[in-house]
């Protein structure tokens, strides 16, 4: 992902959009605007717009509708992931912005299922848990793989009938007060 990708990504309903095209999704915008229905019409296709010239967005297909055009939507995986390079890049502030519209657009997601009828976060296995676990570079280093791992499994599921998508957010950063004396 360039920096100028990385940019198109710091804002909350451009986030939720690229969520809602996770796991190999297809939809077109009216199905996004059901998706995201806090968000106006307008908004929703304005940000589309914006991640299809910025290339994170790409047509999957296109159909006759009522007398228009009505486009798919699939996520263009390679543009949509920070890579290190650009990570390492950005500065103090820029990634201040992102986590600031992440969590805005979990926020908005969270919310939105609260809203659902028959939301039920006991039942639907809810959890937002914080936890602080002390590490060393290289336990870290194979945490962060094995996570890697446990994704790459997971996330490569398909929609399909009988299966539900989850949203999972991983947080991870140096708490205060964790240095220690060798």
């Amino acid at each position: 992902m360039s920096k100028s990708a990385v940019d198109l990504l710091m804002h909350p309903v451009r986030i939720r959009i690229v969520n809602a095209l996770a796991g190999g999704r297809t939809l077109t915008t009216a199905q996004l605007c059901d998706q995201l229905p806090d968000a106006s019409q307008a908004t929703v296709y304005r940000h589309v717009a914006a991640l299809t010239e910025g290339g994170i967005l790409e047509v999957d297909g296109e159909q006759p509708v009522r007398g228009t055009l009505e486009r798919r939507y699939r996520l263009h995986r390679q543009q949509a992931a920070i890579d290190a390079s650009v990570g390492q890049v950005m500065s103090a502030d820029e990634h201040r912005r992102l986590f600031t519209a992440s969590m805005a657009a979990l926020i908005a997601e969270f919310d939105g299922y609260l809203q659902r009828d028959g939301a039920n976060p006991y039942v639907d296995a809810v959890s937002y848990r914080q936890t602080v676990v002390w590490l060393s570079d290289a336990e870290l280093a194979s945490m962060i793989r094995e996570f890697q791992q446990l994704l790459a499994t997971r996330g490569s599921g398909e929609p399909a009938p009988g299966r539900s998508p989850y949203m999972l957010s991983t947080i991870l950063f140096p708490a205060a007060g964790g240095e220690t004396s060798a």
